[in-house]
């Protein structure tokens, strides 16, 4: 098959040579003359849309000779975004004897794939392969711009078949120069660049320190908007292939969507935070906030979807958000907010670069020096006026800070007089309210009781009178039986009327006994008995115990039985005993009641 195809590949060229050239004499070729060390070759080339993609050279070389290929329209190379391969052919003539050796240059960095094949008269075809789905390695020399080293033998006629196939734009401007030429073009736009990006880089530092001094939203997001559109440029102008992926063309396709979609949400969280749109265009800050919603969506799904979907969705989006922030800044500059002025007017220089890049990109504008690089011009100016239009904003912030500062003081001073009155008449207020407020943090809110904290303190001083008389304290620990079960059935309302109930008739069993009663916390319930020997504290504690399962808890519609197991203490006179002692004594005495199958009394002795 291999040597079927090569002879019939070989037929083809002959029968190309063999044909006359007469539908390409509307297609001078291009002589190349002493002083003449860079030329254009739009006026020179003939094209042709594959398509499919399925032609071989041999089938390009035959359609040329058959008058197949059309001047380029208007002398123009950029077509958009396009299927299919495009082909491109041009005759050339070295007529410089000192020039043997020329540059043939792609002046578009972002082609798939570049193919060159050069025939010389007699019929040798050499190819050369280029593109940013080949290494970075496979360029004659090494620059953003795809190029081949072409070697013209003075006074022949060699023809240049171009083969072009991407899912970028189509925009094939080449040109053909000496060696010297080339050198010399390429320091000049590294020159340019350079100062591009230095521009970009002295931005970006000003603003980072101003942005850690003040801490101000706007100063970061102005920071990701500028490094974002730097990377993007960086990425259409060739060199983050040539510099940061040189072997990945993966990469190559992936961050040219991904870093516009980067740029467009910085662009327009920088534009919501400045135009302050939260505050002054409520309406226009839902629409900032979709767009950035779908600007993430966007840069995500470019990881994934084709090039030659995500890459003409993110081109068209640029105008849309770009064409978007210019709006919302009308609205605002109409409402009055001055800084916004000269937002706009940095804004239409970002635009119109930007406009013009775009149109080109989907071949609606030719492409020019002030198409080509109208974005890094508009852009740079952008910067500029927009680190202004931040140092006038954060101007116009402080005055505004000084004017309320004045006015609060002024009304601080007439406020005094009047707050000095108010505050004398609240200070007699809030002695009463301190009587109150004393007797309230003593009280558990639920049931009215007394809380635990002041428990401990009261029990505490009682000890010590049981002392000094010589007379015992008992301790009782209270706990309601299966209340969580309560709870879980019935909710926390009703559990909560069961603890006032609980409450109730518990303080009404001990009203004659001169008894200190508090909720000890959750179910439970602590009862201090002054005068109280263990044989007088087991009589109060069954009468606690009987009082609850006698009387069970109407409440919310329901009829619920209550009942607790008790843990007695008894302190003596004369014995030494601290109240965390006693209360750690009775609580085993109740966990004892509980574990005999709960509704009980259990004294210390018993559960000893």
């Amino acid at each position: 098959m291999r040597s079927e195809r090569m002879l019939a590949w070989l037929a083809a060229l002959l029968l190309a040579a063999a044909l006359p050239c007469a539908a390409q004499a509307a297609l001078p070729a291009l002589e190349l003359t002493p002083g003449h060390d860079e030329v254009q070759l739009s006026p020179y080339v003939g094209y042709r849309q594959d398509a499919g993609a399925v032609d071989e050279p041999a089938d390009a070389f035959r359609r040329v000779a058959m008058g197949e290929f059309a001047p380029l329209p208007d002398g123009q190379s950029e077509f958009g975004f396009q299927p299919g391969a495009y082909w491109f052919h041009a005759t050339v003539r070295n007529g410089n004897d000192a020039e043997t050796r020329w540059v043939l240059v792609q002046q578009y960095a972002l082609s798939d794939f570049f193919d060159l094949y050069v025939r010389y008269p007699d019929g040798r075809v050499v190819h050369h392969a280029s593109g940013d789905h080949r290494p970075f390695s496979a360029r004659s020399i090494r620059d953003r711009h795809p190029n081949f080293l072409l070697d013209l033998p003075p006074g022949q006629p060699v023809e240049l078949l171009v083969r072009v196939q991407s899912e970028s734009s189509m925009q094939v401007p080449l040109a053909i120069m000496t060696q010297t030429a080339f050198a010399e073009l390429a320091r000049d736009a590294q020159f340019a660049i350079g100062i591009y990006y230095g521009i970009l880089l002295a931005l970006f530092f000003y603003n980072l320190v101003l942005w850690l001094m003040l801490r101000d939203s706007s100063y970061f997001w102005y920071l990701f908007h500028l490094s974002a559109f730097g990377m993007v440029l960086f990425t259409l102008n060739g060199l983050g292939f040539e510099y940061l992926w040189p072997d990945s063309a993966w990469w190559a396709d992936k961050s040219v969507p991904l870093s516009i979609c980067l740029a467009l949400i910085g662009m327009q969280q920088f534009a919501r935070t400045f135009l302050e749109l939260g505050k002054r265009f409520p309406r226009g800050n839902i629409v900032s906030l979709a767009l950035i919603g779908f600007f993430v969506l966007l840069g995500i799904a470019s990881l994934w979807l084709p090039y030659r979907i995500a890459t003409p969705l993110a081109a068209r989006v640029v105008l849309v958000g770009v064409l978007w922030i210019a709006v919302a800044g009308i609205v605002v500059v109409r409402r009055g907010y001055v800084p916004a002025r000269l937002f706009m007017l940095a804004w239409a220089m970002f635009l119109l670069g930007t406009t013009m890049f775009t149109l080109v990109a989907f071949g609606a504008l030719p492409k020019t020096f002030y198409t080509e690089y109208g974005v890094q011009i508009g852009s740079a100016l952008e910067m500029l006026l927009l680190s202004v239009a931040l140092g006038n904003r954060y101007a116009s912030l402080r005055r505004e800070n000084e004017r309320i500062v004045s006015d609060a003081n002024q009304k601080l001073e007439r406020k005094v007089a009047q707050r000095t009155r108010e505050v004398r008449a609240a200070l007699v207020q809030l002695e009463e309210a301190h009587g109150r407020l004393r007797d309230s943090s003593r009280r558990d809110g639920l049931t009215g009781l007394y809380n635990r904290t002041y428990f401990h303190e009261m029990f505490e001083k009682m000890l010590v009178d049981g002392q000094q008389s010589h007379r015992a304290v008992s301790l009782l620990m209270i706990d309601l039986d299966h209340f969580k079960a309560i709870n879980d059935r019935y909710g926390h309302l009703v559990g909560d009327d069961c603890l006032r109930f609980t409450a109730q008739r518990i303080g009404k069993v001990l009203r004659a006994h001169d008894a200190l009663l508090a909720r000890f916390g959750g179910e439970e319930f602590v009862v201090g008995l002054p005068n109280h020997d263990l044989h007088d504290a087991v009589e109060v504690a069954e009468a606690l115990r009987r009082s609850l399962v006698e009387s069970p808890c109407g409440t919310q519609g329901h009829s619920i039985r209550i009942s607790a197991s008790v843990g007695v203490h008894t302190i003596p006179p004369g014995s030494i005993d601290s109240i965390d002692s006693a209360l750690e004594i009775a609580d085993r005495a109740l966990y004892a009641a509980k574990a005999n199958g709960r509704d009980c009394v259990k004294t210390s002795i018993t559960a000893a």
